[in-house]
């Protein structure tokens, strides 16, 4: 059932996603040749719980870290380890927070150092794919939507849109209804309504939009070994528009 927040819960989710939007501000000075992923979990871990939170992704469905890594070729759900960050490297950097019981969730991706053009086209698209799926958020939007807007502009700029993997509801639960694909058609699915709470990630790739999961369960790939970006916000509902609960 997709929930309906109250001004309440919106509060508490509001500093929850300003606490991720902090701690992904904290970390983009670390994000530079040399670090380890595992350091810059470390980091995101002890700034998050400094400001009275706790890591929405650690032990979650059995996760090991506190934040999702995801290098190049990696889309998502990469796991901090020993690997250190390389010269032309980008990488999605993806965190959540839970402040007094309720979740706030955001992704972005980096440049490490100076990249080639095709990942900062890469970046700059897939960015700009997702605030042109936020852009159709109001009441009386149908899910399907936004879903059509981020499609429409990833294929029209020649990028791989990933369909296995899908933004979604926020709440006290970190995943909640309704599912918002980053494909569809317009006017289908759920109806938006304000104070519902949704994350909107687009995950796209500079080839292929196929993708594979590795053997520890988690990391999803490209197929073809292209990089891929994941830019997400957290976002309140409102009666003519949106509120991005995720600042940054």
């Amino acid at each position: 059932m997709i929930s309906i927040k109250s001004s309440r819960e919106i509060e508490l989710m509001r500093i929850a996603g300003e606490i991720v939007g902090k701690t992904h501000n904290y970390l983009k000075s670390y994000i530079k040749a040399g670090i380890t992923t595992k350091k810059l979990d470390e980091l995101a871990y002890n700034f998050i719980i400094s400001q009275g939170a706790t890591p929405s992704f650690k032990n979650y469905n059995g996760f090991p870290a506190s934040i999702c890594t995801s290098i190049n070729e990696e889309v998502v759900h990469g796991i901090p380890d020993n690997r250190k960050l390389k010269d032309g490297d980008i990488i999605s950097i993806d965190i959540g927070a839970c402040y007094k019981g309720y979740h706030g969730d955001s992704a972005w991706s980096y440049p490490v150092g100076r990249i080639s053009s095709d990942k900062e086209y890469l970046l700059k698209h897939t960015e700009r794919a997702l605030f042109v799926g936020l852009d159709q958020i109001k009441e009386g939007t149908k899910i399907g939507d936004i879903g059509y807007a981020i499609s429409n502009y990833a294929e029209n700029h020649n990028l791989g849109v990933v369909k296995e993997l899908v933004g979604h509801g926020v709440g006290n639960h970190l995943h909640e209804e309704p599912d918002v694909p980053n494909y569809g058609f317009k006017h289908v699915g759920p109806t938006l309504k304000a104070g519902m709470v949704i994350a909107v990630e687009p995950m796209l790739n500079f080839g292929t939009a196929n993708v594979y999961l590795l053997d520890d369960d988690w990391t999803v790939i490209t197929a073809d070994g292209e990089p891929s970006a994941h830019f997400e916000h957290t976002v309140v509902v409102t009666k003519d528009g949106y509120e991005i609960l995720t600042k940054r």
